[in-house]
């Protein structure tokens, strides 16, 4: 050998060098076949989940400027209950964003000090301020904004001091025309998410609306006709964009119509998606916590679809019967998800159950209408299919008020409460959920969707449930380029903070 060597030492270094190569080269990904728990009555091509050899890397250099396919503004989510088939949802708006960077007058405050105007008397709450646990906080913001919007809201966030960030993810937006399309607002989102996580928030995805080329009905929103092109997406997501997020939720109230077009109406055939996205999140998870270059030690949790909370109409699926389909098909046999639920309370107290008949006014006489009900009805099932053990995720809820808006309210019931029983009622949610074992994370519904333009002037619903609005010194004005918060926004602020206790909570 030593002879070979010295007559023929460049090929036998060629030779070493080529198996060394191949040593290292990375292996081809192993298809892994995903077989539903349950039986359907629907046939489906079995999904493909391929795990990602490892996450790529964003882009720090990608410029950040108003994307060639303009924002449509936030997911449009009307939370008016659906109480029968004569129900008219209010008429779609696709505003735009406003531009306005946060004024430096409502930067986070040094003290415990409200930085409010020291002029105006001080309003003291009606009620006592728990200590509320922050890492177990979220609330929701619209992603379609510029870098300036994105900014100032993150900062509104780490200043409130909740833990974690909510962000719906149309899938719609980021693939307008092919499954390979990573589009300019796909690689924002990436930036944002990123940058949102690297500062320390956990973050919440919520993956819903499939694209025209996915879906073969082509109504409203509905998820794609084959459950392979959603695993694909999510494979495509978390490769590009996976270290950055701690939870997804796969879809949003499938048991509304508007949601769920062009699928068997139903909890079985949900589980036909939420099957395979969860094995592909699990393998993801698996290869992302191997690769030491990621810094996670923790798999991505994943959430089954948030219900809205409403009875059986045209247009929509009792949530508890839908909830008790998806045990019927195999959910008991997933035991480290989340349960999504959206327990909104509409006029109702947190503490409130079923049913007033007219005694406070409002939506007050049917059990889907009021907090209580939903949350223990919710455990109830788990409990009774044997799921106790997992934890029920509030992905959204909130009380709306139309105080201080002008103009009518878009529904009467938004009247029922001003912006004190709406401050008074979220924290008292709060307590109520981080009493329970079986609880997780809860997301208030929203941050500042009232900033985004024309939503106000348009009657529109989502703005109501806001806690940062156009405005200053707590004064709303729809003309301003400035914002102010709602009373909420500072009694949570208190709420997560046990060594403050602030003098008021508004101007």
């Amino acid at each position: 050998m030593r002879s070979m060597t010295k007559k023929y030492p460049l090929t036998m270094f060629l030779i070493i060098v080529l198996l060394v190569l191949a040593a290292c080269a990375q292996p081809t990904p192993i298809p892994v076949l995903v077989t539903p728990t349950h039986d359907s009555t629907t046939e489906t091509q079995v999904p493909v989940v391929v795990p990602p050899v490892s996450a790529t890397p964003a882009p720090t250099d990608l410029p950040v400027t108003t994307p060639s396919l303009a924002p449509a503004g936030p997911t449009v989510t009307f939370m008016g209950p659906l109480i029968g088939g004569e129900y008219v949802l209010p008429a779609t708006s696709t505003p735009r964003p406003s531009l306005t960077p946060l004024p430096s007058s409502t930067q986070p405050p040094e003290t415990t000090a409200v930085p409010l105007p020291t002029d105006a008397a001080p309003v003291a709450p009606t009620v006592t301020l728990p200590d509320l646990d922050s890492n177990r906080i979220g609330i929701q913001l619209d992603p379609t904004l510029d870098q300036a919007d994105w900014n100032a809201a993150i900062e509104s966030i780490q200043r409130l001091g909740v833990k974690w960030l909510k962000v719906q993810v149309s899938w719609k937006m980021l693939q307008p025309n092919n499954s390979a399309e990573i589009s300019e607002d796909f690689r924002r989102l990436e930036i944002y998410l990123e940058s949102a996580y690297n500062s320390g928030l956990s973050i919440l995805v919520s993956v819903a609306k499939a694209p025209p080329w996915a879906r073969t009905n082509q109504a409203e929103d509905g998820p794609p006709d084959n459950p392979q092109a959603l695993v694909d997406f999510l494979n495509l997501l978390m490769g590009e964009i996976g270290p950055s997020i701690t939870a997804i939720e796969v879809w949003n109230e499938p048991n509304l119509l508007r949601e769920w077009q062009g699928q068997p109406f139903n909890g079985r055939r949900y589980m036909d998606y939420f099957a395979p996205a969860y094995q592909a999140v699990t393998v993801f998870s698996q290869v992302m916590i191997a690769d030491p270059k990621n810094n996670r030690t923790t798999p991505i949790q994943v959430l089954t679809a948030g219900l809205a909370p409403t009875g059986d109409t045209a247009g929509s699926r009792d949530d508890r019967t839908f909830l008790q389909e998806m045990y019927s098909a195999g959910l008991a046999n997933y035991s480290d998800i989340g349960v999504g639920f959206h327990p909104y309370s509409w006029g109702n107290a947190p503490d409130d159950t079923c049913c007033h008949m007219g005694e406070p006014p409002g939506w007050d006489d049917n059990p889907h209408f009021f907090f209580m009900n939903t949350l223990e009805d919710y455990h109830q099932i788990m409990v009774n299919n044997g799921h106790a053990a997992a934890h029920l995720w509030a992905t959204e809820f909130g009380w709306a008020t139309w105080d201080g808006f002008p103009g009518t309210a878009p529904e009467e019931w938004m009247t029922y409460n001003d912006r004190w029983q709406q401050a008074e009622y979220t924290i008292r949610a709060f307590q109520i959920g981080q009493e329970r074992d079986y609880m997780g994370p809860m997301f208030l519904w929203n941050l500042n969707f009232a900033l985004l333009a024309g939503l106000v002037e348009n009657r529109d619903e989502r703005t109501a449930y806001s806690i940062i609005v156009p405005g200053s010194a707590c004064v709303v004005d729809v003309n301003s380029p400035n914002r102010t918060e709602r009373p909420l926004y500072w009694m949570l602020y208190d709420a997560v903070r046990p060594d403050t206790q602030l003098d008021k909570y508004d101007c």
